[in-house]
């Protein structure tokens, strides 16, 4: 597992490979979806802070499990990568936070 992070900060853990993990932070769609999702109000990625990516800690695999735990009900694609956020992701319908 690899985790992203953004300037330092782990973001997301990801099941994919080497590869596949690369390809997923160097793609537009996934840039995009960092710059529209937020978190205490603002978005993940500014679009300019460095994406890395990184071996997952013990602890950010244990998240992932727990996380994947919550979603077995959910028919997945098991050779699919799936992601999960290390950070509190605000609720869509809170625009303002107010």
């Amino acid at each position: 597992m690899f985790t992203v992070e953004i300037a330092g900060r782990p973001i997301a853990v990801t099941n994919a490979d080497e590869s596949q993990a690369r390809e997923l932070i160097e793609s537009e769609e996934f840039r995009e979806d960092l710059t529209a999702i937020r978190c205490e109000g603002k978005p993940l990625w500014d679009g300019k802070a460095e994406i890395m990516l990184r071996k997952a800690t013990e602890d950010e695999e244990d998240e992932f499990e727990d996380a994947d735990d919550l979603d077995e009900d959910e028919t997945a694609d098991e050779d699919e990568a799936s992601v999960v956020f290390l950070v509190d992701i605000d609720d869509e319908d809170e625009e303002t936070g107010a």
